[in-house]
């Protein structure tokens, strides 16, 4: 579960749009729905694109899938696009608020969205264990 910038201070960043809930908290529940099911979760969280890149690169393999928030590199960081591309895993997508409408309208399209399996926009921290849920489940599916 991949990371973007700002989310380490998820539960004080404006809490009217993010929640209450903090980075730990969703680092939990994350860790709860995989282990279930027999999972381990490996939780990052960066400021640095090219950390999130190193990230990707070394992971592009191997992997039932990844969960990434881009947070704000949702709308500019190519190199992690490009990184996306390369995986071999089903990679969903994970924004805490709807993406959709938002205030200005630049915030409405992830530039990631063409190179991830699916998106979950606007379901809280909730989104989050929904989609290793659903890693798990392609995963289980595919065995």
């Amino acid at each position: 579960v991949l990371n973007g910038p700002n989310l380490n201070l998820l539960g004080e960043r404006e809490p009217e749009i993010y929640g209450r809930d903090t980075l730990a908290d969703v680092e939990a529940a994350c860790r709860a729905e995989a282990e279930r099911s027999g999972f381990a979760v490996d939780f990052r969280q960066t400021n640095a694109e090219h950390e999130m890149v190193e990230w990707i690169q070394q992971h592009r393999k191997g992997l039932a899938g990844i969960v990434i928030n881009p947070a704000a590199f949702t709308y500019a960081a190519y190199p992690n696009f490009d990184a996306l591309k390369l995986v071999d895993c089903p990679v969903v997508e994970v924004h805490i608020s709807n993406i959709h409408r938002r205030e200005a309208e630049w915030r409405s399209k992830s530039i990631m969205t063409q190179v991830v399996t699916g998106i979950i926009s606007g379901l809280g921290v909730n989104g989050y264990p929904l989609a290793v849920r659903h890693i798990i489940g392609l995963k289980e599916r595919s065995a």
